[in-house]
């Protein structure tokens, strides 16, 4: 069997690079993107950096508004929390069909949780949330039920600038490291109903934090 790896298109980098920075909270929410200025940034032309608008356009990460451009969406609370309502009947599936996890998908989601720490403490916010990502989305894809798994990761996707902006509170860093410990133990034990309650704590928490952040701490963030 052949070792070839494709290499990504330009198109495919470009829509990496601008995936990275929404979640690293480097392009902010109704930040505006310049097609112009990011093909120079990276050295391409313009047309793969509007391809990858254009797919960022449809799952919902960015906006394109006629005669202004593109900008990176501004999700209402109420947006944010029908995404998290979906996120929570999905993600639970996803984790009953998983568990049992074998040792070796154990000992990745772990080393996955130790990175994202190892960011945390240095202050990496880019590196944290590449690993937050793979430790969370490679729990799912271990229920071998892939379109479950593409469904959950564009709900992710739709929301990384606010994920950004909750992971750049050290406080929320330090809790979500133990709602990803307490995940994990239960990953451990064997015990779905343990990892989806776990996962349930650590996802609303995120959800009223952001609430805060957005202004609207005084709104209900319980499940809708």
């Amino acid at each position: 069997m052949s070792d070839f790896v494709r290499p990504p298109s330009t198109q495919e980098a470009v829509l990496a690079e601008l995936r990275r920075r929404i979640a690293a909270g480097d392009l902010r929410p109704g930040e505006p993107i310049r097609a112009e200025q990011v093909g120079a940034e990276l050295g391409v032309s313009r047309v793969p950096v509007r391809e990858a608008l254009r797919i960022l356009e449809g799952e919902g990460q960015v906006v394109y508004e006629p005669h202004r451009g593109s900008f990176v969406a501004e999700l209402s609370l109420a947006d944010l929390r029908e995404i998290y309502r979906m996120r929570e009947l999905l993600e639970a599936e996803a984790i009953r069909a998983a568990v049992p996890l074998d040792d070796d998908a154990l000992e990745r989601l772990a080393d996955h949780v130790a990175d994202a720490d190892a960011a945390s403490a240095r202050g990496d916010l880019t590196a944290y949330a590449a690993a937050n990502r793979r430790f969370h989305l490679d729990l799912y894809a271990a229920a071998g039920r892939p379109l479950l798994a593409r469904t959950i990761r564009r709900l992710w996707d739709a929301s990384d600038a606010y994920r950004a902006l909750y992971a750049n509170s050290g406080d929320h860093r330090a809790a979500a490291a133990e709602h990803h410990r307490a995940i994990l133990a239960a990953l451990a034990d064997g015990d779905a109903d343990a990892a989806v309650a776990a996962q349930d704590r650590h996802r609303e928490h995120a959800l009223e934090a952001l609430a805060a952040v957005l202004g609207d701490a005084g709104a209900p963030a319980g499940r809708r």
